[in-house]
């Protein structure tokens, strides 16, 4: 199993020699306040490679850190290498299927991207696109939790959801999106090359994503609560699409 050690690094050296070799780091916490040469470094590396940089206390990094030296800043790489959305579509293409797309708007529970990306999987989906900011990366949570699916399945990462699929329905995708408001699943047509967005554990899709969307699918829902955990809704609507692919 692997180990939270494996995926964090700690210490200025440390977190500088990871970016310059290549590894993909998710995101950055740095002592709030510290302005000195390394830690200078290890900013413009972060943003030269798009990496999320959060300003912590001093307290936040000693709970967070395992060796005790962070000196003042600890990183958190990617469990696996991120695909390119291009990787996606090839994928489909080389299949000779219709390109099928999980898009995730703000994920933010391990658990939940670990179970999407596994039911994604074993519902013939080509690949997961997820977004660079307020949203979990490949931790090894997630790695774990989908049970080997990581190694099937290209998860993607990109800086603005809406502006990809902007660029993805020029390559003839559409969109359907889960939300609470929408027609019901079983009463639209889900077939032909397809993006399905799902949103985060408590707000759902945000407006600007939701807009984009060419269709709003609502799971139909009996009970005397409101909604669904984020990564069943994901299977439910997955599932439903499939049905209509292999009909």
């Amino acid at each position: 199993m692997a180990s939270y050690t494996e995926f964090t690094i700690e210490g200025r050296n440390a977190v500088i020699e990871a970016f310059r070799s290549g590894k993909t780091i998710d995101k950055i916490y740095i002592l709030d306040g510290c302005q000195d040469g390394p830690i200078m470094t290890i900013k413009r590396e972060a943003k030269k490679n798009n990496t999320m940089i959060k300003f912590v206390e001093k307290e936040r990094l000693d709970q967070m850190s395992e060796t005790g030296h962070h000196q003042g800043v600890i990183a958190q790489a990617a469990a696996y290498e991120y695909a390119e959305v291009e990787d996606i579509l090839k994928s489909a293409k080389e299949k000779g299927e219709a390109p099928f797309i999980f898009l995730l708007d703000n994920i933010e529970d391990p658990h939940n991207l670990g179970a999407i990306i596994r039911t994604a999987n074993l519902a013939g989906a080509h690949g997961v696109i997820i977004p660079k900011n307020r949203a979990v990366g490949l931790t090894a949570t997630v790695a774990r939790t989908s049970a080997g699916a990581l190694n099937y399945t290209p998860v993607a990462k990109v800086t603005n959801l809406a502006k990809t699929i902007e660029d993805l329905k020029k390559e003839g995708l559409w969109f359907v999106c889960a939300d609470m408001d929408g027609t019901k699943m079983y009463d639209l047509n889900l077939t032909g090359p397809i993006g399905m967005v799902v949103g985060n554990e408590g707000e759902g899709v945000g407006r600007l994503v939701k807009e984009k969307c060419d269709y709003v699918a609502s799971i139909p829902m009996k009970g005397n609560i409101d909604s669904l955990n984020a990564s069943v809704a994901a299977g439910v609507l997955a599932y439903e699409i499939v049905r209509q692919r292999v009909v």
